[in-house]
């Protein structure tokens, strides 16, 4: 266990650069084009390594129904939604604005799919959402910041949370009957399937990507890395751990992602940020230990 605990926060370390990398190639490639490069990457990885189970899995018409809700909302809305919204805003607004998803989980978990947190993991888990307020915050709305500057931008960031949220909460119980690397190549192919008309829509309108060395090294980053392993290692943990416990640690994404602002964009570092991020540590802290307890 402990080693899930590991792996889930160096994969949401790893998850926080992909908001950084989209916005810079967003420059030359639309938001649906690069949903489904994206998507196309990952599709290929992870229908080549999971292919001798889709070959065997036995997977009922309801699960492959749930699997294929999975893929439409967690990849096609997700991806769309976060390159809109990313477009329209900016890239810290993004890693900030993805606490989103765990707090839909952390609120959903116990009553959709009966998951329970331990008193320490409920503290820790407290201790991270607070934690991730200052630091989204990071000062007083209208006050010592603008207030919503990037409303549209924002609201669609929103909405993409709510996606990625949606797709850990349909596929708890998808994959506690059939391996990971078979639901997530599965669902990954029913979201590439969906991007496909959102993309035409976009060369329709004459939106066509420029594919610059940059554009390609940045789609097959996120293709390969934030994609295809970013996804298998997380239904890998969400299968070991839960919704509510995998939730908790994706409030290392804000604090990465401001700090990754602070080094790459020169952004100033606050002391919203500094107590904020440690509000967060000492919360993940609780509920691993917790987690190890039990």
């Amino acid at each position: 266990m402990p080693s899930a605990y590991l792996l889930l926060f160096v994969a949401n370390v790893v998850f926080a650069t992909s908001y950084g990398v989209t916005r810079v190639v967003l420059d030359d490639v639309p938001p649906a084009t690069l949903g489904l490069g994206r998507s196309v990457i990952g599709a290929v990885i992870l229908v080549v390594w999971a292919w001798g189970g889709l070959r065997t899995a036995k997977i009922s018409v309801y699960d492959h129904g749930r699997i294929a809700l999975m893929g439409v909302v967690g990849f096609a809305l997700a991806f769309g939604l976060g390159n809109w919204g990313i477009q329209r805003s900016t890239a810290s607004n993004a890693a900030l604005l993805i606490t989103v998803e765990p707090t839909s989980l952390l609120l959903l978990s116990p009553m959709l799919l009966g998951e329970r947190l331990t008193r320490r993991e409920a503290v820790g888990a407290a201790l991270a959402l607070v934690g991730t307020v200052i630091v989204v915050v990071n000062g007083i709305p209208g006050v010592t910041q603008a207030l919503a500057p990037h409303w549209r931008g924002d609201l669609l960031l929103i909405l993409s949370g709510v996606a990625y949220a949606a797709y850990s909460l349909l596929g708890r119980g998808v994959l506690a009957s059939h391996p990971v690397l078979v639901v997530t190549a599965w669902s990954i192919l029913w979201g590439t399937l969906t991007m496909l008309p959102l993309a035409w829509l976009e060369w329709r309108a004459g939106l066509t990507p420029r594919w610059t060395a940059g554009a390609v090294a940045g789609t097959l980053y996120l293709g390969v890395v934030i994609t295809a392993l970013g996804y298998a290692v997380w239904n890998w943990c969400l299968e070991r751990l839960g919704a509510s416990r995998v939730a908790i640690f994706v409030n290392v994404q804000p604090l990465t992602g401001a700090l990754i602002g602070v080094w790459w964009l020169h952004e100033p570092l606050t002391v919203f940020t500094v107590v904020g991020g440690l509000a967060i540590l000492t919360g993940l802290h609780l509920t691993v230990k917790a987690g190890a307890k039990e």
